[in-house]
């Protein structure tokens, strides 16, 4: 059985490129040869095993938006070419058999937006792209990984029901905090030079201007003085980093923040940490949400994140509420520094949530679905 994944970006530390990598071997497992296309290549193409080929397959245009429609064009030729029982998408585009919808409802993002806005050849792709997809007449299967987004897709589309499978969250066992989770933690703190008396807030994730940033940073700067001098800052993921480190000077907190870049030793950030903090103007689900959790750290969160309801459920944390007010942020970030006895509270309440719900199995229930879908088109090709 052959299958075909396409997205339209990978680079080594995207949580979506993670999973695709991840049910990608389980498919392997299961007796697939799986190949994957990407219209844009950051950084070296990940290391497969036998059975599983990348392909960097760019698409023609000066923009992102027609490279893409360049991408599905290219993806179509192949599909015809190489007779695929089932072509996956990480991304919305035509000629998908399934979605995994990692990403947000376009419709819904772009409610705001001008007239203008929707006069754009940007719009009119990307729109027609998810419309295909989610329209009641297709017949592609929606991997859900949002409860929230799935409810959008549902209200602008009236997709029916029996075309979404609902996943629960999938954290890597590669980012579970290991049994010698402290000795880990310490070590961190000394090679960043942080004191085992000082708080550290810890953020995750690339694309610093969608997860929040600057939003943080202001957040520190509001942060009483005998707080801000007892706690630290540290942002792992991969972006702009002199410019967010200019940004955090510029504000003032220069001194208390650290950027690492993107780093693959996650679980040693989280062992250190004291909080996680992840702000996001836009998050469809928010993955590293579950791994704060299952680290037992308390976390403060933008209710937009699809995964903040696991926050919520788990009582282990803040919400921010919609609409976002910086101040909101500001007060609360200055309570969960503020109680020691909050936030040993909220690690428990992590802890015990963690083990009582099914935080895990996302990837193996989107490969058996594939699985299943491929099998069936089989046998009525057949």
């Amino acid at each position: 059985m052959k299958l075909a994944f396409t997205m339209f970006k990978y680079f080594p530390y995207g949580g979506l490129q993670r999973d695709c990598l991840r049910i990608a071997e389980l498919c392997l497992k299961a007796g697939a040869e799986i190949d994957i296309y990407a219209a844009r290549l950051q950084g070296e193409p990940p290391q497969t095993p036998p059975g599983i080929n990348f392909y960097h397959l760019p698409g023609k245009g000066l923009s992102h938006h027609r490279q893409y429609l360049s991408f599905a064009d290219r993806v179509c030729d192949k599909v015809k070419a190489n007779g695929y029982q089932a072509v996956v998408g990480f991304n919305k585009m035509p000629g998908l058999d399934l979605y995994y919808a990692a990403d947000p409802c376009y419709a819904e993002t772009v409610k705001g937006k001008s007239f203008f806005y929707r006069l754009t050849s940007r719009y009119r792709v990307l729109s027609e792209f998810e419309r295909i997809v989610f329209t009641p007449d297709n017949d592609t299967v929606i991997l859900s990984i949002s409860e929230v987004q799935r409810d959008f897709f549902q209200a602008i589309y009236h997709t029916p029901a029996e075309r979404f499978c609902n996943l629960p969250p999938g954290v890597p066992a590669d980012r579970l905090l290991p049994p010698e989770s402290r000795e880990l933690g310490d070590s961190l703190r000394q090679e960043l030079t942080i004191g085992s008396d000082e708080l550290i807030v810890l953020m995750v994730g690339s694309g610093f201007k969608r997860k929040g940033v600057d939003r943080v940073l202001k957040a520190f700067k509001a942060l009483p003085d005998h707080i801000l001098q007892k706690s630290r800052l540290v942002v792992v993921g991969d972006d702009r980093l002199d410019h967010y480190r200019k940004m955090a000077r510029k504000i003032g907190v220069g001194e208390r923040v650290i950027f690492t870049g993107g780093r693959t030793d996650v679980p040693r950030f989280m062992a250190a940490a004291d909080i996680f903090l992840h702000p996001a103007y836009q998050e469809n689900t928010g993955g590293v949400l579950i791994e704060a959790l299952a680290a037992s750290l308390p976390v403060l969160v933008t209710a937009v994140c699809g995964y903040s309801v696991h926050v919520e459920r788990a009582d282990a944390g803040y919400l921010v509420t919609e609409p976002f007010v910086q101040a909101e942020l500001d007060r609360l970030l200055l309570q969960m520094l503020d109680s020691a006895a909050k936030r040993s509270l909220w690690s428990e309440n992590a802890r015990r949530y963690v083990a009582k719900t099914d935080l895990f199995s996302l990837a193996e229930k989107a490969a058996e679905t594939i699985m299943k879908v491929a099998g069936n088109k089989h046998e009525v090709l057949s």
